[in-house]
């Protein structure tokens, strides 16, 4: 008898979905799918099937196709299908076969849903399919949410067969006469997951023939624990994260505090992808070694005098911007600047994002743009050339933020400003100057 029962509360319970819900059924014709569409029909659900064609195995799998067609007809529900070209896909993306599929499906999974209006995505994953996993990602390196298995619910996706094992399945299906397809692949044992599977599992079955009821207790506990780290971690993001602007600014002294820190400290910085090697790395450093700069694939850590500062990475510098004479203001960065041209001799003062510049040295077109390896000037005020990179080391400008200063070129190749920081000595207004060209800075 197909436990139809023990399936509604189970969704009951974890709040997968309702009555009132649409749902999208995941069946690729495999025992586990199979039975999840029966159940979803016995207990009088709203659902269609959508069924995947890898082209990996030729004619057994348009074979899997075809059996998910006519079972969508015989339960009189809409039907889905995709072929995938999983192997193409696989070599453009430099990917597993495995992975590939993966999220070929997913995201077929999501568009179709989206499309046709569906609340969620039934997948047939049951309890060994979580040990699995918890086996595999102990066996690759995790944190602790890697213990906690598959979750009955995560977004729009959910799992009703997880509160069956797989040998309760098996028997469901010999009971009530289910046919189903069987993917050869999956004796393979050249997948880690079907070594698992088939060679590991065992063995702690002999250990433990209760296997499958140990880790779902362990589950509950490392759920439980994972809440309470997180419960922990966000109080800590309200009370360490400063925002600055596009920025993140954390204390060193209040990170020095933390117990355990390296945990800590992880968990506060995964939402910018910073790694567990990163922080090892960083907490060797704190306090001792500022300027040291740490990057993950989005932003970038500088450890400065007395904190951290997260900022986002710029993915490319901006482009540079060509000034005319007749342009009188012009976008960069996220600056604007205004050029206003005067025939007095006017000097700005008291205002950083401002110069005036004897207009006559003006060689046209000039240039706005990032600064480069190499770049020099005459620092207003000197009387010899300094590397740009070095004032900006005695201006104390975070290595970070160099890449937005505007500097502002001249004709022939000099700086003639470094935007919001200094003019060039050769161009100052002097006692000679009969005209004068303002630049001002406005920060957007």
């Amino acid at each position: 008898m197909l436990p139809v029962k023990r399936f509604v509360e189970f969704i009951g319970q974890n709040k997968l979905f309702t009555p009132a819900n649409k749902i999208l059924a995941a069946v690729s014709g495999g025992m586990d799918s199979v039975l999840m569409a029966h159940l979803l029909k016995a207990a009088g659900f709203n659902f269609s099937i959508a069924h995947c064609n890898f082209n990996l195995r030729g004619p057994e799998a348009d074979a899997d196709e075809e059996f998910t067609r006519q079972l969508a007809l015989q339960m009189g529900v809409s039907f889905h299908t995709v072929k995938f070209n999983t192997q193409q896909y696989a070599a453009d993306n430099r990917v597993s076969i495995q992975m590939a599929a993966r999220d070929m499906r997913y995201r077929w999974f999501d568009e179709v849903s989206q499309s046709a209006g569906y609340d969620v995505i039934a997948l047939a994953h049951h309890q060994n399919d979580t040990i699995e996993t918890i086996l595999l990602n102990l066996t690759r390196g995790t944190g602790i949410a890697g213990l906690h298995g598959i979750l009955p619910k995560n977004g729009n996706l959910v799992r009703p067969l997880l509160f069956l094992t797989r040998n309760e399945i098996q028997t469901i299906i010999a009971a009530e006469g289910l046919t189903y397809t069987e993917d050869a692949s999956n004796a393979s044992v050249k997948y880690a997951r079907n070594k698992l599977r088939h060679q590991v599992i065992p063995i702690l079955k002999e250990l433990n023939p209760n296997l499958e009821a140990t880790f779902e207790s362990n589950l509950r506990k490392f759920r439980e624990l994972e809440m309470l780290l997180n419960r922990e971690v966000d109080g800590l993001k309200k009370k360490l994260l400063l925002i600055e602007g596009n920025e993140v600014h954390i204390s060193i002294n209040e990170i020095e505090k933390l117990s355990p820190k390296r945990l800590l400290l992880f968990k506060l910085l995964y939402d910018y992808g910073f790694s567990e090697m990163v922080v090892d790395d960083l907490i060797t450093v704190l306090g001792r070694h500022p300027g040291r700069v740490f990057e993950s694939a989005g932003f970038t850590l500088l450890v400065d005098r007395g904190r951290l500062i997260i900022s986002p990475k710029a993915s490319v510098k901006d482009k540079a911007v060509s000034i005319s004479p007749r342009d009188t203001n012009v976008g960069y960065n996220n600056y604007k600047l205004t050029v206003l041209h005067d025939d007095s001799p006017l000097i700005v003062k008291d205002n950083p994002l401002a110069v005036s510049v004897d207009a006559e040295l003006l060689v046209y077109p000039l240039t706005l743009r990032a600064w480069q390896q190499g770049d020099t000037f005459y620092p207003l005020g000197m009387k010899t050339r300094q590397k740009l990179s070095d004032f900006f080391i005695h201006q104390k400008v975070p290595l970070h933020q160099k890449d937005g200063v505007p500097i502002l070129v001249n004709g022939n190749g000099d700086i003639i400003w470094v935007g919001g920081y200094r003019l060039s000595e050769r161009y100052k207004v002097s006692d000679n100057t009969k005209k004068v060209t303002i630049f001002e800075l406005y920060k957007l």
